[in-house]
Parts: C-alpha cells; sequence; structure tokens
C-alpha cells in the first residue's frame, strides 16, 4: 500500500512546506504552521494525464449568447450596492468580518427578505440553535417568514440534503471555519478543511446554479481566517467593517466579478437590526464639533457616491528620539509622505513633534484626494488655528508640494453643498459648475500654510 504524504501548512496564509518551522517564511507568522496528512494522495498516484481518463466537456463560442439571469434583489438597497445589483445566480459570495460585528444578523435579514419575495432559501449554521437562530428572527421582525434553517456542520450532510430536494435559490453557511469535511483528516478550521469544505460547497453553487453565501471569521490582521485561497476560489469578498464604540458599519467590496469592487454600504446597529444609511456623509459628521482646532472635513469619493467625512489631527512637541506617529483610519506610509513633504517643501519642522491622525466615525479613507485635508489638519493643529466649520478640502500633494487635480469634483461639490458647506479649498483646476460654493484654489502647498499660519 502506498503512503500518504503528510505536509506542513502554514494555518494564517496557506503556504505549504516541506518541514516544520517555527516561523513561516510566507507570513513571518509565528507558531501557525500545523501538520497534516494528504489524505487521497499517494506515492502511486500516475505520473500524467492522458486522453481516455476523463470525459469530454462541452466548449461554448462567444458567438453563443449568455443565458439571462435575472439578480436577487435583497430589498436591502446598501447590501445590493456592495454586491453590484444583488445576488448572481450560481455565484460564491464570501463575507467576512469580526466576531460580533452583525455579519449573521446582516445575512438573516437578507435571505428573510428574499423569502419574503418568494425566493427559496436555506440557512446552515454551525455556530448557532436553531433556536438562537428563531430567536434573531423575532427581534428581527421575521417572524412567519418561509425561510428554511439547519444546525450542521458536516458538509457531506449538507450536500446530501440540498440534493434531495429541489435546489434552493440561496444558501447561507454560517461560518465556513466550523464546516467539517470527512475526507481530509484533520480539524474544522484548518487550511485543509476550509479549502476542502469551501471547494465542494463552490462547486454546488456553480453546479446547480445556486448562491452560497460563506461566512468567514477574520483574523487580529483583519484578514479571513484560514486560507487565503479561499478569496481566489468565490466570486465576491466583502468585509464588514466597523468600530465598536459607533453605532454604524461599512459593507466593502474587495473582489468582485459582478460588479465594482470600490463600493460600499453603510448601515446602522439598531436594537432592531442592521438598517440601511442613506446619507452616510450626514451620519459621520453628526457627532463633530464645530470650529475644533484640527478638525477638517473632508469631501471624498467611495466607489460611486460622495462621502464627507471628519480628519482630526494632534500636533505636539516631542522630546523623545523618535517621536510617535499613531493613525487611524488612513495610510500610515502615507502620512510619513505628508509630512515629509511639508518639513521639505513648507519648512514646518514636524519632525520633532508626536503627529496623531484619525479619522472619525470608523471610516477607512485610501484614496490620495485625502492628502489636502491631512494637510490642513495638520498645520490648524500646530499653528492652532481655526478652520471654518462652512469649508471642504480635498486634493492630492506631490512630493514637489504641488497640489495636482483629482477626479469627480462636481459630485464632491454637490454632496457639501447638500449638508450646508460654502466654501471648497481644493486644487487649482476646471471651472467648477456648482452654485452656491466659493472654491479657494490652491496650487502650491505653502499657500495652504500661509492661509492658516499666524499673522505675526
Amino acid at each position: 500500500m502506498a503512503k500518504a504524504k503528510s505536509s506542513f501548512v502554514c494555518q494564517s496564509c496557506g503556504a505549504v512546506s516541506n518541514r516544520w518551522q517555527g516561523k513561516c517564511t510566507s507570513c513571518n507568522e509565528w507558531n501557525s504552521i500545523v501538520e497534516e496528512s494528504g489524505a487521497g494522495i499517494s506515492s502511486g498516484a500516475p505520473k500524467g494525464l492522458t486522453k481516455g481518463k476523463g470525459r469530454s466537456v462541452e466548449l461554448i463560442s462567444l458567438d453563443t449568447p449568455p443565458a439571462p439571469h435575472e439578480r436577487y434583489k435583497s430589498t436591502i438597497a446598501e447590501l445590493d450596492r456592495a454586491l453590484g445589483g444583488g445576488f448572481v445566480p450560481g455565484s460564491a459570495i464570501l463575507i467576512g468580518g469580526d466576531p460580533g460585528i452583525g455579519k449573521s444578523t446582516l445575512l438573516l435579514q437578507a435571505v428573510g427578505q428574499l423569502a419574503k419575495n418568494g425566493v427559496e432559501c436555506v440557512y446552515f449554521s454551525g455556530e448557532e440553535s436553531a433556536a438562537q437562530i428563531q430567536m434573531r428572527a423575532v427581534r428581527l421582525d421575521l417572524v412567519g417568514v418561509p425561510l428554511k434553517v439547519a444546525t450542521e456542520t458536516s458538509v457531506r450532510d449538507i450536500l446530501t440534503t440540498l440534493d434531495s430536494e429541489k435546489p434552493p435559490s440561496v444558501v447561507v453557511i454560517d461560518s465556513i471555519q466550523t464546516m467539517y469535511a470527512d475526507s481530509v483528516d484533520s480539524a474544522p478550521g484548518t487550511v485543509a478543511q476550509v479549502r476542502t469544505a469551501g471547494h465542494e460547497l463552490i462547486s454546488y453553487a456553480k453546479r446547480k446554479g445556486v448562491v452560497v453565501i460563506l461566512v468567514g471569521h477574520v483574523t487580529k490582521d483583519g484578514q479571513i481566517a484560514g486560507p487565503r485561497v479561499l478569496e481566489h476560489m468565490v466570486d465576491t469578498v466583502l468585509y464588514f467593517e466597523g468600530d465598536r464604540g459607533h453605532q454604524f458599519r461599512i459593507l466593502r467590496a474587495v473582489k468582485n466579478r459582478f460588479g465594482g469592487t470600490d463600493e460600499i454600504g453603510v448601515f446602522e446597529m439598531t436594537g432592531q437590526g442592521l438598517m440601511e444609511v442613506s446619507n452616510p456623509s450626514e451620519l459621520f459628521l453628526s457627532d463633530r464639533e464645530t470650529n475644533e482646532i484640527g478638525s477638517v472635513v473632508f469631501a471624498g469619493i467611495e466607489g460611486s457616491r460622495p462621502v464627507l467625512g471628519e480628519i482630526q489631527a494632534l500636533v505636539a512637541r516631542s522630546q523623545a528620539a523618535n517621536p510617535r506617529r499613531a493613525v487611524v483610519g488612513w495610510d500610515s506610509g502615507r502620512l510619513a509622505m505628508v509630512l515629509a513633504v511639508l518639513d521639505a517643501r513648507c519648512g514646518l519642522g514636524l519632525a520633532g513633534c508626536d503627529v496623531y491622525l484619525n479619522i472619525a466615525g470608523g471610516l477607512k479613507v485610501s484614496e490620495p484626494a485625502a492628502d489636502l485635508a491631512v494637510a490642513a489638519a495638520l498645520i490648524s493643529s500646530l499653528y492652532q488655528t481655526k478652520i471654518s466649520e462652512h469649508s471642504v478640502v480635498f486634493g492630492e500633494i506631490s512630493l514637489s508640494g504641488d497640489v495636482r487635480s483629482v477626479t469627480q469634483i462636481d459630485q464632491r461639490l454637490k454632496e457639501a453643498q447638500k449638508l450646508g458647506f460654502d466654501e471648497a479649498i481644493m486644487p487649482d483646476q476646471k471651472k467648477v459648475s456648482i452654485q452656491n460654493i466659493r472654491p479657494r484654489r490652491i496650487k502650491h502647498l505653502q499657500e495652504l500654510v500661509d492661509m492658516f499660519a499666524p499673522l505675526d
């Protein structure tokens, strides 16, 4: 009998090595490598594949029109926006997020609305009992909804149950880390188990044209636990983000084969579940104190919608050899670049200061258009000068100190005007077509420094 092979797999990134080691060379994680037996793989396996060993597959020409598929609308507009317009039949969707962030609540609301609209849905839970799901359904006002619920962790039993009757339209697996495939000799949650369970469920989705939604837990680094390969196997990856100190949550698409990857959905956590936020700018600015030193309103773009958020900065003189830099919600490398430009091109001398930067409300900003707003907040805190409460700021900063143009200016200004702002500190570019907004055009960062510097 051929001897089964074994390999050593990192439980953090899925890297495979031929021997055990304390530190993974791929992700630099310590004590994450576990030995896994290669069930079903033997040294006597055939070396090559020849014709006659498999089945002939059907080849389809691109001239053939694709079969029309209507997306399933959940009637939760923010979720449908993040998905690109709704659930596509035959797709596999992975939703990740911190424990308790609201993944199960959102999915139960979504499939409950689909079931109300006549879509056949099945919810498999490996973490909660059916009674717990029913209690949540009562809180979410989903009593009497024709949604089928089961508690099971065996992938074989789940697929047998689904094949024993008419295939449903939507299947939810909560969560993929609790699923167990008996063809793999390892514990649930390991790389081999998650990969095998995910492959079987995704294959079922493609074979039957069913929407399969997988829930994945995240690690302390914010990545979906277990294998990174699971993200490559599915069609859509959504991350559910949020700060436990705030009531709102952000659903962000990081991969989507049927839509854009720059869309977000904004929700507010309430006692009756997750409520949609139609105007996220108003929500992010609801707790803002006017005329605060170091506080700037940034007019940004998230996907196809404009979003206004508050950027807060604190600059304090430090006697330490290495001043502290703390960033929440923005790229720390981008902050280092802005500080270097302010020092080299404007002579502000921020190298000897502790710098703290925060995007209020738990919002995460990644676009370069936030450079000018960050610089304005830093200058305001350094000079202890207040910025007008009726101003929004946006623009990209180059290494030479020039302020570069950004895209979708009209959308940014329309959102600012809708919330009562009447002034925009922005790059010097094309004519602004928005009425009742006074643009203050800036070509170089030094102009912004002169604008807020003390008169003495």
